[in-house]
């Protein structure tokens, strides 16, 4: 799951000498909160909603508009960017974008490629569409939790049992928070199967890990099995 597999194509981008009236209007006109700076063909800063708000209200609060229409003309985008902003490559994961997001708080990166050139911006947005897309939502169904032990086979088991009843594994994912060492949490998202069979398989899950909960999307139906293994994660 690459950067360049996700990213957004469209590039939209700024000079250092740019004006801060310049900046909103791209970033109205194309409907977008972060803008990458570019001189000379290298990335010397970002600029986002956030940023241009805050330098639009810096001297604004007692002008009248021609004068504010002025102001956004005079302060140049050099004067409130944010400076050697944090980079991803094309080919680094889409997980290792997400973490760098989450460590600095951030929510858009500048893309480079192997010249240094930025070729994309990598936005929230983005991350979500992959969630989406790769943990299968779109199709529905039904969603497994469980707690495994974290031993070779332990997801096999609970795939064949669903594969058994007819099925068809569209995700799992596994996590090692909030779990007992030697354990695992494992999600396994699961479409056709029958409602007849939702019992059996929970049944059957049962002698293979410790079931936590069952999500019928479609039914909109959560089946909670153990509800102390759902605390929150501690804030950081």
């Amino acid at each position: 799951m690459l950067v360049i597999n996700w990213m957004s194509t469209r590039l939209i981008s700024l000079g250092p000498d740019d004006s801060l009236a310049q900046a909103k209007r791209l970033m109205k006109e194309h409907q977008i909160e972060h803008l990458p700076v570019i001189k000379d063909n290298k990335l010397v800063g970002i600029v986002s909603d956030r940023d241009v708000k805050r330098a639009s209200a810096s001297d604004a609060t007692s002008l009248e508009v021609h004068e504010l229409t002025y102001l956004l003309t005079r302060v140049k985008v050099k004067d409130f960017m944010i400076s050697d902003p944090i980079t991803v490559h094309v080919h680094d994961s889409i997980e290792d974008a997400a973490l760098l997001m989450l460590e600095h708080k951030v929510s858009a990166l500048p893309v480079l490629d192997d010249q240094k050139k930025v070729v994309a911006m990598l936005t929230q947005m983005d991350l979500f569409r992959a969630l989406v897309l790769l943990s299968g939502v779109i199709h529905g169904g039904v969603q497994f939790a469980l707690d495994l032990p974290d031993v070779p086979g332990s997801i096999k088991a609970p795939a064949d049992i669903i594969r058994k009843h007819g099925g068809k594994i569209v995700s799992i994912f596994t996590s090692y928070e909030r779990v007992a060492p030697g354990r695992r949490l494992s999600y396994f998202r699961v479409k056709n199967l029958k409602p007849e069979e939702l019992g059996k398989v929970q049944k059957e899950m049962a002698a293979v890990g410790e079931p936590i909960y069952v999500l019928d999307t479609n039914a909109k139906k959560l089946t909670l099995l153990a509800p102390h293994k759902l605390a929150t994660l501690p804030e950081k």
